[in-house]
């Protein structure tokens, strides 16, 4: 059973920079396509970033477009994302998802697994 586990989240002020990491243990993230999803107090979750499982094509909100990087790292079992110049609108619980063999989608609905989240507060 694919496991994952978010990390890096933490409280930055506005302009700001956090790198958050998704990692699972004993499985290659490579056949997977990985979802950033995001949920604010009182709001629905939505998508992020994505990458998908076939050629490395990435997906971003339009919110977070030229802000938010997401990557593959060279082990293979752990995907980043790069985020610069944080807004206080930007603050919510992250949390990252595995599709196998999927095409990226900013769908939760269509994600198999869950990792269980990482606080990110931006605020001055």
């Amino acid at each position: 059973q694919l496991q994952l586990v978010e990390s890096g989240g933490g409280l930055v002020q506005p302009g700001g920079s956090l790198r958050l990491s998704c990692a699972a243990s004993g499985f290659t993230l490579d056949y997977y396509a990985i979802g950033w999803f995001r949920q604010a107090p009182g709001k629905e979750r939505e998508g992020v970033s994505c990458i998908n499982s076939r050629d490395g094509s990435t997906y971003y909100a339009d919110s977070v477009k030229g802000r938010f990087t997401i990557s593959r790292g060279n082990a293979k079992n752990t995907v980043f994302l790069q985020m610069n110049s944080l807004k206080p609108e930007d603050t919510a619980v992250y949390y990252c998802a595995a599709q196998p063999w999927g095409g990226g989608t900013m769908t939760p609905n269509e994600y198999d697994y869950w990792g269980q989240g990482t606080q990110v507060t931006v605020s001055s």
